[in-house]
């Protein structure tokens, strides 16, 4: 078999760094990680051919009677797990999955984000993203019994989690992830990391790395790792800010325009991407806000915003164009501020870029920004008062507009649009029969 320079490049590394299995992530379609390990003598097959696996367990990946599934390594990916022995080491690649005839399996999430990349990268854009990560660390998995009582950026006793980011960082970096910022957040024992932005695919492969090293790290110091959107009644959730942005092929910051009469330094086409964010974000919920905890987390306030809304330095507007460097072109970007950190971000990441690429293609105009008004003090009557509308209330309402969303059945496709259909409401129903009748009226409006 003929080999790629980064496949020759893996089979070289794992023969001088003793490393005796290779692990294969992949994800289900909830975006929870999955895996299983391989021998080093498997793979210049597994390349070529793929390595078989039994997909009927996995959300989404196939019934009983048509479960064989491929995977297929990705080279470029490959890592070494720094968390594991140096001595008979581990390693990983994320893989894309196929069927056994060699088609690509419809259901893998990796695959949706890889074509609407390319559908940016058709348009001359590539898309990069930068993920704001926030999880809570608890003393066990059994609990919400927190590790500290600090605040935002405290740099005191009250911030148990120091060693533990520190640790998390390091290994992130390790790994090739680049990460710029890290600090304790507004929760007891919250906690954010955030990562340097690149392309979609390798930030979605990242953010997955990254809840597995946070994870492994907290397991490392006795304590348990969580990116629940609403563990705790009474504080904030745990989202997953994504500043995004479109450069051109020759490198150009697309969104930037210093040119702009607003003052923002937003060219036409972030307008008009933010417009299709505006317009799809009730629509693409269901994939950015996927469990019946996340509207919990958008209507409790505290930097969730849940209205079509945007602004510049405005955080309680669903979309924020951040001010740090205004005159620098290369840092003009859009901030998604709905997202929460449960989501998949292959199929986060694919949403968002179908939303925006659809308000740049339908030249959508954007509405007028918000910026004095704080969002999180004023009531919903006196919002959609003035002509604001709310992302869905609950999973339900996330449900119904997703099903009839076509943008999104054209961004997955129908298999995985009526898988996560049929897959959520049955999670919604479950959930409205363990709540009783006056519970359930009480609680609709504040999911």
């Amino acid at each position: 078999m003929s080999m790629t320079p980064q496949q020759d490049f893996v089979m070289k590394t794992i023969e001088s760094r003793d490393i005796h299995f290779v692990r294969f992530w992949f994800t289900d379609v909830l975006g929870n990680m999955k895996s299983f390990a391989v021998s080093p003598s498997e793979l210049e097959e597994a390349f070529s051919e793929g390595m078989g696996f039994d997909g009927s367990c996995i959300a989404g990946f196939g019934v009983t009677q048509e479960s064989d599934m491929l995977a297929y390594p990705d080279a470029s990916t490959f890592q070494i797990l720094p968390w594991r022995p140096s001595s008979n080491a581990v390693a990983r690649m994320f893989c894309s999955v196929r069927r056994p005839d060699g088609r690509e399996f419809e259901g893998d999430p990796r695959l949706v984000l890889q074509r609407m990349v390319q559908k940016a990268a058709d348009a001359g854009f590539t898309f990069n993203v930068g993920p704001e990560l926030e999880y809570y660390y608890f003393e066990s998995a059994e609990g919400t019994k927190v590790l500290d009582r600090g605040g935002y950026f405290d740099l005191t006793t009250l911030d148990s989690g120091t060693d533990l980011r520190r640790d998390t960082v390091l290994t992130l970096e390790g790994m090739g992830i680049p990460v710029e910022y890290s600090h304790h957040e507004n929760g007891p024992s919250q906690n954010e990391i955030d990562l340097r932005y690149t392309d979609a695919l390798s930030m979605a492969d990242a953010v997955m790395t990254y809840k597995q090293v946070v994870k492994e790290i907290a397991r490392k110091y006795g304590v348990y790792a969580s990116f629940m959107p609403k563990p705790l009644e009474g504080e904030p959730g745990s989202g997953m800010h994504v500043h995004q942005s479109l450069f051109s092929s020759d490198g150009h910051n697309a969104f930037f325009d210093q040119g702009d009469p607003l003052g923002y330094n937003l060219s036409m086409t972030a307008k008009h991407y933010i417009a299709g964010l505006l317009k799809y974000a009730p629509e693409f919920s269901l994939l950015t806000n996927q469990y019946v905890n996340s509207y919990k987390r958008l209507a409790a306030g505290a930097e969730a915003p849940a209205y079509l809304s945007w602004g510049h330095k405005n955080r309680s507007t669903l979309i924020r164009i951040p001010g740090y460097r205004p005159n620098r072109a290369e840092a003009c970007r859009v901030e998604l501020r709905s997202p929460d950190a449960a989501a998949n971000p292959y199929l986060a990441f694919s949403a968002m870029l179908a939303a925006g690429l659809a308000g740049i293609e339908q030249k959508l105009d954007i509405p007028d920004p918000i910026e004095e008004t704080n969002l999180f003090e004023h009531s919903r009557w006196h919002l959609e008062g003035r002509g604001l509308h709310p992302l869905p209330l609950n999973l339900g309402e996330a449900i119904e507009r997703f099903e009839s969303s076509e943008l999104m059945r054209s961004v997955l496709g129908d298999y995985l649009h009526s898988y996560l259909i049929r897959a959520k409401t049955e999670e919604w129903e479950e959930y409205q029969k363990h709540v009783s009748r006056w519970e359930l009226d009480k609680l609709l409006p504040i999911l």
